[in-house]
């Protein structure tokens, strides 16, 4: 197995990631007229679309690109090809997809992409939610971070970093609209459960 091959691999994990989401959010707006806010109604939230577009592109195409012609390109070239890095950085991005899809099913109708402020779901306190406030966006830091491992190209980072902060920003904005919506219910949950972290918060 060849460098070229673990990093298509990736390239293959990646992309069925997202077109598993893009799957979902079609499939919401034939059962409810709404595509689970994959472009959401609020400023903020297309605001981020537009940053996050460009990283997630980066993240699906950099793969293939490289496996098909290894790139001379400084910005496009790996720091470093290991096999001995990339090959358990791939089963993690492939575990971590296994994992989100866990997720998913536990979220079901309440799955969204965005904020709604004119939507109200149910709150979803079982399963991964029980140890963690954002087990999705957790998961999907550590698949991109898995990524960057596997094909540690500055581009990569770039766009790994990017992915994350955006994450940070917007699991934070979630959780103001959440509390606004669902009271002390939630802030009871966000005092007991951590936000990536699976560790309880002591009392």
């Amino acid at each position: 197995m060849t460098y070229r091959i673990v990093v298509f691999v990736l390239g293959l994990i990646v992309a069925a990631y997202w077109m598993r989401v893009v799957r979902m959010a079609r499939k919401a707006r034939q059962k409810t007229g709404r595509a689970a806010n994959f472009l959401p109604p609020e400023p903020i939230g297309r605001l981020l679309r537009v940053l996050w577009i460009p990283v997630v592109t980066i993240w699906i195409v950099h793969p293939f690109v490289t496996s098909i012609a290894f790139p001379r390109t400084t910005i496009l070239r790996p720091l470093a090809a290991s096999m001995w890095l990339a090959i358990p950085a791939v089963l993690a991005a492939g575990l971590c997809f296994w994992a989100t899809r866990v997720c998913w099913r536990t979220m079901g109708k309440n799955w969204r992409m965005g904020i709604d402020p004119s939507e109200q779901n149910s709150l979803v306190l079982a399963g991964p939610y029980a140890f963690v406030r954002h087990p999705i966006y957790a998961l999907s830091q550590a698949m991109f971070f898995a990524s960057a491992v596997a094909l540690p190209s500055p581009l990569m980072i770039i766009a790994c970093l990017l992915h994350i902060s955006l994450l940070q920003w917007e699991a934070r904005r979630e959780e103001a609209h959440l509390s606004r919506v669902h009271g002390d219910e939630y802030r009871d949950y966000c005092s007991r459960v951590r936000r990536f972290i699976p560790v309880p918060h002591r009392a």
